[in-house]
């Protein structure tokens, strides 16, 4: 996947719900344990959370040997103690998303609902502010990088550019590098239970973070009490086949970005006709790939602009604010834009989803294989076809060697809580249903003919009261028969423009 995109709203909850008390408060954990302190960052600080780190084996077959240690953050509960209801692990997705930020989710749940859990945001092994975190070239993801396109010499620019970044990775990642699948983290999740004195936790995952659940509740069922999964994956497809997923799922989401582009005519003046607006985007691509605005946004940093629109419908104004900008030039605002889509100095991120991806399972090594599949995908979705191959190339030349796939088996006797809208295009809905197959106990809310990816607590009540009543009473949704959703919610709305800027 090529980005994460996680939006924290805050919910204006007022009613309490009766809930159902379920569990002590926590023990005094003995090894491993966190030591509590003040937070360093203004938005932690402010919610009242604390910090610390967590240390946890380089190697979990080596608990004695090397270690690494996790940033940590805690929101408490609020509730009285007897309505206390345990601890919620958070995790972004990526997988790279830093996660320690995400304690503070608790106040986005209505009906007051996260006020009856301590909310534990993490960073897991590797990302941000955990130690050591890895970096490989942090300018790899700059300015005025080589076309995507096969046939503007993208094999002979990329080719060799992203065996020096898995040789750059090889260079600075060490030993650390041979400990980043997926279930390294799923076992630190375990321990930081531990740490917490929990006997079971809660948990909410976005994205990856719905893999790291489902791998979670395979490994340890009987340590899982609540779980909710929003924009899920499908492990069958882990990783190389999503990804070629992927890119049919966001050539749908920019046809209707397209589409709502030309909808607002009167504000963008980009194109009356999805089709014209289409082409519009299509020949600024080809005037930035060979004459980068300012020097700095070329071909391929103008579709890395667009992909946001792909993933969230609420990006919509801004990226279509940054379509008029490159109409006109704006090489600041196109800059400013790009640097929203992702950091082009720092590879933190990127460094640890390839070094998970790279060897949760095997990649094709064959280039022929690459250009194969990808040539046969880009025919009818050529927006992010060959961004996302190019993106995901290092692991043909990944310096540790992958392990199989993790086991996912529906063992839980309740849930998870599963969460699609229909048209998600970084983990397409096809992974709920897989996820609801797997899991009998489980539920699935969808978000009818949205495109919006991992899109809980964004407003729409008919999904986020669902969440609420969950964690307040752990009461699921009724399970439906046949394959399919066992509720159906309005999605996520597009964004009304508003004045927006003038076209040009």
């Amino acid at each position: 996947m090529r980005r994460t995109l996680v939006s924290l709203v805050v919910a204006m909850g007022v009613a309490v719900g009766t809930a159902t008390p379920a569990v002590a408060a926590p023990a005094a954990p003995a090894a491993p344990a966190i030591a509590w302190g003040p937070c360093s960052t203004p938005s932690l600080t402010t919610a009242g959370a604390e910090c610390g780190f967590l240390t946890v084996p380089l190697d979990h077959a080596d608990p004695g040997g090397e270690t690494v240690q996790l940033a940590v953050s805690r929101v408490r509960h609020t509730v009285p103690q007897d309505r206390y209801q345990g601890v919620v692990l958070v995790n972004p997705g990526g997988p790279g998303g830093p996660g320690v930020g995400l304690s503070r989710l608790g106040s986005a749940v209505p009906k007051d609902a996260g006020a009856a859990y301590d909310w534990i945001g993490f960073d897991p092994r590797g990302v941000g502010e955990s130690r050591p975190a890895l970096s490989c070239d942090p300018g790899y993801g700059g300015y005025a990088r080589p076309d995507y396109r096969p046939e503007h010499g993208a094999e002979a620019a990329w080719l060799p550019r992203v065996k020096a970044y898995a040789r750059a990775c090889a260079e600075k990642g060490g030993e650390l590098l041979e400990h980043l699948r997926t279930e390294d983290t799923v076992r630190d999740m375990d321990l930081l239970r531990q740490a917490l004195g929990a006997e079971q936790i809660n948990y909410y995952g976005f994205s990856y973070g719905t893999y790291l659940g489902q791998v979670y509740a395979s490994t340890f069922p009987d340590r899982v009490r609540r779980m909710v999964l929003d924009g899920v994956i499908d492990p069958r497809d882990w990783w190389y086949q999503g990804n070629l997923n992927q890119d049919v799922a966001f050539e749908r989401n920019i046809g209707a970005f397209f589409d709502w582009v030309a909808k607002n005519d009167a504000t963008y003046h980009l194109g009356t006709t999805g089709d014209a607006v289409e082409k519009r985007y299509y020949d600024l691509r080809e005037q930035f790939r060979t004459r980068p605005a300012g020097g700095r946004i070329g071909s391929s940093e103008w579709t890395d602009i667009f992909l946001r629109a792909g993933y969230n419908v609420g990006e919509y104004t801004t990226v279509a604010e940054a379509f008029v900008a490159g109409t006109r030039g704006d090489a600041a605002a196109l800059t400013a834009a790009f640097g929203q889509a992702g950091s082009p100095t720092d590879d933190n991120n990127y460094a640890v989803y390839l070094a998970t991806q790279c060897t949760d399972a095997p990649f094709p090594q064959d280039w022929d294989t690459w250009r194969r599949d990808n040539t046969e995908t880009d025919a009818t979705a050529p927006f992010e076809t060959w961004g996302n191959a190019w993106y995901n190339a290092p692991c043909r030349d990944w310096p540790v060697p992958p392990g199989p796939a993790a086991t996912v088996e529906g063992t839980l006797d309740q849930g998870p809580l599963l969460i699609s809208e229909t048209y998600d295009g970084a983990t397409p809905y096809e992974g709920a249903l897989q996820a609801r197959r797997t899991f009998p106990g489980s539920s699935l809310i969808e978000g009818v003919g949205g495109h919006t990816h991992s899109a809980s607590l964004s407003g729409v009540s008919c999904v986020d009261d669902r969440v609420a009543d969950y964690l307040l009473t752990g009461a699921l949704p009724d399970r439906v028969a046949g394959d399919r959703s066992d509720v159906q919610c309005p999605a996520v709305a597009p964004p009304d423009p508003g004045a927006g800027p003038a076209g040009g």
